[in-house]
């Protein structure tokens, strides 16, 4: 597939992925969300790349909502559609099996805010708001904001957020755990990639099972969460970077992982 609504950069096992549709704050209509889907797609087979950052183009902007010319036109059934396809684009983020990160570089408002919680931990510029705000519009999150957020920042901040609409800024987001740090414009994208570097000079498979246990811990029991990450734990055990890493660790040298 040609992306129209989206650029990619691959650089030093980093993914860097920036939804481009700066006129419109990057708003997500059908076609953005059908190029997700077809990039995610692709990226999780994808075995030069580690980590992924998801951005958006800009500085006022990483996504500021969902299309409503496009949302004007549902009605009850199609509305169902709407929602449940841009919940399998967000799902399949989630369960990418590599860390995605979010770097918010503006407005994160509706499906921007979904999406950004569809990532495994966010990071935003100084600039950065979020919200819900689809009660102003009649509805409610249908990209998994009634589900996402209340675990992220628990049931009652979440509850306010979404009933009443209200935007928050970054220190807000910061001070309530929705986002991991808080940088100035110019630093953001840098940091983010810090970040991914430090995360990709890590064994990659580990990093994997690591993300797939936490991501299982929202849907699994404790006891079946326990008795996943035990076998995660023995898949590790069974590779090249676990011997690689232990030796490494005796012999007190740096690890030279190769994701095997």
């Amino acid at each position: 597939m040609n992306y129209n609504n989206l650029l990619i950069e691959i650089n030093n096992r980093t993914a860097v992925v920036t939804i481009n549709r700066p006129d419109k704050l990057n708003a997500l209509n059908k076609k953005t969300l059908e190029e997700l889907d077809d990039l995610f797609s692709k990226l999780k087979f994808n075995d030069e790349v580690g980590v992924v950052i998801l951005t958006g183009a800009g500085e006022k902007a990483f996504v500021a909502g969902a299309d409503i010319n496009e949302l004007n036109q549902l009605n009850a059934i199609t509305g169902i559609e709407f929602a449940e396809f841009g919940q399998s684009v967000f799902n399949k983020i989630e369960n990418l099996g590599k860390p995605v990160i979010a770097a918010v570089n503006g407005f994160a408002l509706g499906g921007g805010c979904e999406l950004a919680m569809a990532c495994h931990f966010r990071v935003a510029s100084e600039n950065a708001k979020f919200g819900q705000p689809e009660v102003n519009l009649g509805i409610l999150p249908g990209y998994g904001g009634t589900q996402r957020l209340s675990r992220i920042v628990g049931i009652g901040l979440a509850t306010e957020l979404i009933l009443t609409g209200d935007m928050i800024d970054s220190s807000e987001a910061y001070r309530i755990k929705l986002v991991n740090h808080v940088y100035t414009q110019n630093e953001l994208l840098t940091k983010a990639k810090e970040i991914a570097d430090k995360i990709n000079s890590k064994g990659g498979f580990a990093v994997q099972m690591s993300v797939k246990g936490i991501t299982a811990s929202d849907e699994l029991s404790e006891k079946d969460g326990l008795s996943y990450e035990a076998s995660l734990f023995g898949l590790c055990c069974g590779t090249n970077d676990f011997k690689e890493g232990t030796s490494a660790f005796l012999e007190k040298r740096k690890p030279n992982f190769t994701g095997k």
